[in-house]
């Protein structure tokens, strides 16, 4: 049976579900202006959402992929600046000169989803790489201990490259002697590897006439050893003037709803805090010049789901607000790379996320975090170059597996102009689960990125959210994120 509230108490019910509604809301005030509010603010690359590609693979990436060129150039779209990639990774190190081919490399496997034990490149190489419209970071060897054929391969690639942003010497040293690289073949530490950079820092950058051309670093082993920090220590003034950049690599791994939770996200990048202070310290920007979900190409159970796409947003933001400026992430053997944004598949769900993460910073100077990094929910704004704020984005990091109640959030944002209307644009999956390359469904504003071409499909969707007293309110479902347009 059920019994009807009194009247008189109708009132009271509806005053104290409203508050109850009102107290479980996650609110957030959005500063009026740049570096106001007590907030932490990060000054902003023109383009932090960049790509590596595994050395040996870059060439077929520009000639034979024809998503490329269209992915990359969707972002250029939104920042205006085309985003910057590297290029190396493990066949860097296994990877010899050889100025009189003129192919672009030359290897064998007896699988085409296996990386070459070896191989060797061309003057073309750079040729190619020197026409892409945006920077450009390039790895050369010094596991084989030859200075001279790296030296080589530098002149060339500074001679072909105009975009060249800086050389990595070396892809990630802690595992050279495991690997049976002859420069480790005598002993091998932390400290033996940063005498080896600095001197071929010395010897690579008086050979270049060039300073500030090396990118440094390129470890992938969690800091402090092989860490920024430790390296800057070993360093003199002689080395440091060769020095553009310093660079770590990160792979997180972990399941999908490990991943993609905003807090294990802000705990994962305050392993790098001193190292990025040990750079900011030297007047030298600090990138992760590669990383990806789970190392070794991904996992198949991760790295391609929505999932992931979610980390990929909230990994750039939370890295860029660390004051890290640019995040490269890997691509791999072409047909054979779970956490591919494109390439394995046609279209990955990643691609989404990365994409969101630079709508919110495209045309941006600076952006804050409006949260603490220790809950499921967070709040991040960007600010245009006169101080104002221009994006808010909101992500649920509450995990739907697909089946059962979705549960929602409710987010609050005050301190906006008093009265009007704001623009929203939603990034949603079927669930954290969702693989678009299984027919699972990931939208972007509504639109989604067409398999083999990149090219955006369907109409572009924006919600209308009313902004009332300086407030405004959005619910966001469980493994779901928005972006709020103030501008």
């Amino acid at each position: 049976m059920m019994i009807a509230s009194p009247p008189s108490s109708r009132p009271l019910v509806l005053l104290l579900a409203a508050v109850q509604a009102a107290a479980a809301a996650v609110s957030f005030t959005v500063p009026g202006r740049v570096n106001t509010g007590g907030y932490q603010y990060a000054p902003l690359d023109p383009a932090p959402v960049g790509i590596s590609f595994e050395f040996f693979a870059f060439p077929s990436y520009f000639t034979n992929v024809t998503a490329t060129s269209q992915c990359l150039s969707n972002w250029k779209g939104l920042t205006g600046t085309w985003p910057p990639i590297r290029i190396g990774g493990t066949t860097q190190d296994r990877a010899q000169y050889d100025a009189a081919t003129s192919a672009y490399v030359v290897y064998s496997v007896s699988n085409a989803a296996d990386a070459p034990a070896s191989l060797t490149f061309g003057s073309s190489f750079f040729t190619l790489a020197g026409t892409y419209g945006g920077s450009v970071v390039t790895g050369l060897n010094r596991g084989k201990n030859n200075v001279q054929n790296t030296i080589d391969a530098a002149k060339v690639a500074v001679a072909e490259m105009d975009n060249l942003l800086a050389i990595e010497l070396g892809n990630e040293p802690e595992y050279w002697a495991s690997a049976g690289q002859p420069i480790a073949s005598g002993g091998w530490s932390p400290a033996l590897d940063a005498a080896s950079q600095n001197n071929w820092d010395i010897t690579v950058g008086k050979a270049l006439g060039k300073t500030g051309i090396i990118q440094a670093g390129n470890s992938n082993d969690a800091p402090p050893t092989w860490g920024a920090a430790e390296l800057i220590a070993t360093e003199n003034a002689t080395v440091k003037q060769y020095v553009k950049t310093y660079a770590h690599h990160n792979y997180p791994g972990g399941s999908v709803s490990s991943l993609m939770s905003h807090k294990g996200i802000a705990s994962n990048l305050h392993v790098f805090d001193a190292d990025v202070e040990a750079a900011l310290g030297e007047g030298k920007p600090y990138v992760f010049g590669e990383t990806n979900s789970v190392s070794g190409g991904g996992a198949a159970s991760v790295s391609p789901t929505f999932g992931a796409a979610l980390w990929t947003m909230d990994y750039v933001l939370r890295a860029s607000y660390s004051n890290i400026s640019r995040t490269y992430f890997h691509h791999g053997t072409v047909g054979n790379c779970q956490y591919c944004f494109w390439g394995r598949y046609s279209m990955g769900a990643p691609y989404y996320g990365a994409t969101a993460a630079t709508a919110l910073l495209a045309g941006a100077s600076h952006l804050a975090a409006l949260d603490d990094g220790s809950s499921a929910y967070a709040s991040y704004v960007s600010f245009a170059a006169n101080g104002t704020p221009l994006r808010v984005l909101l992500y649920n990091s509450d995990y739907y597996a697909g089946s059962g109640t979705r549960a929602s959030q409710t987010f609050q944002l005050s301190g906006l102009a008093a009265t009007g209307t704001v623009r929203a644009k939603r990034l949603v999956g079927d669930s954290a689960l969702a693989r678009v390359d299984q027919g699972g469904k990931v939208t972007w504003g509504g639109q989604t990125y067409t398999d083999g071409s990149c090219k955006v499909s369907g109409t572009e969707t924006y919600e209308t959210l009313t902004v009332s007293g300086g407030q405004v309110a959005a619910t966001l479902a469980a493994s779901e994120a928005l972006l709020v347009y103030l501008q």
